[in-house]
């Protein structure tokens, strides 16, 4: 089947042709000519098989009539990231190269006024965060009444992940004889039932189970220890790679993130970094240093996990196995895109068996552990109190070797480590001076005044015994009787006791 079999417009086939690309994808082939005709379209299909085209082409086919009006755009694709939402921004200026329409994007880090002037203009399409839309909606500076289609993409992350009472909030401000398409690559029964509240009588198209993997990604696991081993294991795939071009690393949590892209970079490795907490500047030029080969890494949470296009990605590493299955379909969806190969490989810890065990009932296959990869070796005599990355270990994080010694030898090597520590010059306290007499006998704790004496000079051969700075203590074991010679001013001054005097003149005049 080609392209000029769907009954797309004879302008849009010119900028597909323009493209290169002649053939369209099994969820292009069903999904357009219902999208076409105004149905509401249920698009099921693995990541990468290219279903932003099956929304954006015979959306670019229906706009070729009508115009926009101020303030009330045509139609309305909701995204679930910011990246994602701008690379669908790029495929409708692509695609749209001879149409005259008026695209505009309403996502979070960006001058809201910009944005603004977009709108007033008139827009066509809109692709928007549901939280900036909502933002623009409540201030009045947009009205959603003259939708005709409505776009949802990654519909199991949009509604799964927190989004559901925004969704029904803008579903309630298009018109109700909207039409309406949800894409996604995941569709749990759960997400399908609701669904069910947003299509009207909608066309399935599913191509390819739910949450299966490309055929063309290579898919393994390697098994490691945590903390700087896991890095050094990363790190020893990567320089091992057959036919790398560049990586994307994905972690669970963004301060993983941080630190992996400083471990990297500390070792001489090209590589950016692309989570959450970062501004969308930051994220966009991050983003855009990897597509263009600036760097050949990039370490990101699963906020590039959805719908990212990024092509000639040869290998997609998984540092942490992500604790929800259906993130392992998207993550390793952008390698092996558009037909291509790749490889996706997966480090796995002692404790990531119950999260790897979801993944493999869920793609109904089993992943096999890399020929000839085995635990990263430990350095002899064990791991020291700070890793090879110079990052102190998470509290927790024990070696097994550690675990393994005796205690007897435990107990020698730390034996051996407290005299040099006492002998270290950093460890040594300055020489004590004597008190100034002087001083003391004007000081206004003197006896002089009716109070305590001051505190005797200490001895001119003492010095204060060496302490231990992990532990905060002293070394010795010599007993310390109350608070030894650290005994607060206040507790030295002497009370005065009320004469029996004056507790009765107290009393008269009470």
């Amino acid at each position: 089947m080609t392209f000029e079999e769907l009954g797309l417009s004879a302008k849009v086939l010119q900028a597909v042709e323009a493209t290169g690309y002649t053939t369209p994808t099994p969820i292009q082939a069903q999904a357009i000519p219902f999208a076409l005709a105004g149905r509401d379209v249920l698009g099921i299909a693995q990541t990468g098989t290219g279903k932003t085209a099956a929304f954006t082409l015979p959306m670019l086919s229906r706009l070729e009539q009508g115009r926009a009006r101020a303030r009330m755009p045509r139609t309305l694709i909701l995204e679930p990231t910011r990246e994602l939402a701008a690379q669908v921004e790029e495929s409708f200026i692509r695609y749209g190269v001879n149409h005259k329409l008026n695209v505009a994007l309403l996502i979070g880090g960006v001058s809201f006024a910009d944005q603004e002037a977009k709108i007033t203009r008139g827009a066509d399409v809109l692709i928007a965060t549901p939280g900036r839309l909502l933002d623009f909606a409540e201030r009045g500076k947009l009205l959603l009444t003259g939708i005709e289609i409505l776009v949802i993409d990654e519909a199991d992350r949009m509604l799964d992940m927190g989004f559901i009472p925004d969704i029904e909030r803008i579903c309630k401000l298009v018109p109700f004889t909207r039409q309406t398409l949800f894409f996604s690559a995941t569709m749990p029964p759960e997400i399908t039932r609701l669904t069910e509240t947003f299509l009207h009588n909608p066309a399935r198209v599913e191509v390819a189970r739910a949450a299966t993997t490309a055929s063309t990604i290579a898919q393994s696991l390697v098994a490691s220890h945590g903390g700087a081993d896991k890095r050094q294991t990363l790190r020893r795939l990567i320089r091992e790679a057959a036919d790398f071009k560049n990586a994307i690393i994905f972690c669970n949590r963004k301060r993983d993130v941080a630190l992996l892209h400083k471990s990297l970079q500390k070792h001489g490795f090209s590589a950016g970094a692309l989570h959450g907490d970062m501004d969308q500047r930051a994220r966009m030029a991050s983003l855009d240093a990897f597509k263009s080969g600036e760097v050949a890494l990039i370490v990101c949470s699963d906020v590039a996990a959805r719908g990212l296009d990024i092509p000639d990605v040869s290998h997609v590493f998984n540092f942490d196995v992500p604790t929800h299955a259906e993130d392992y379909v998207h993550r390793i969806g952008r390698t092996g895109r558009a037909g291509k190969s790749g490889v996706a490989i997966s480090i796995v810890t002692s404790g990531d068996e119950k999260h790897l065990a979801d993944i493999e009932r869920l793609i109904s296959r089993k992943i096999d552990y890399l020929e000839g990869a085995a635990l990263t070796e430990l350095p002899e005599g064990g791991e020291s109190a700070r890793d090879g990355d110079g990052g102190r270990r998470r509290r927790g994080e024990r070696r097994e070797d550690a675990k393994a010694e005796p205690k007897s030898r435990r107990r020698e090597r730390r034996e051996e480590a407290e005299p040099r520590a006492a002998k270290s010059p950093e460890n040594r306290a300055p020489e004590a001076r004597p008190r100034d007499s002087s001083r003391d006998s004007s000081s206004p704790a003197s006896g002089a005044s009716g109070r305590a004496p001051a505190r005797p000079a200490p001895r001119e051969d003492y010095r204060e015994p060496p302490r231990d700075r992990r532990r905060g203590r002293e070394e010795d074991d010599a007993p310390v009787v109350g608070m030894g010679d650290h005994v607060p001013m206040f507790l030295l001054r002497p009370v005065r006791l009320k004469s029996k005097v004056d507790a009765d003149e107290a009393t008269s005049v009470g």
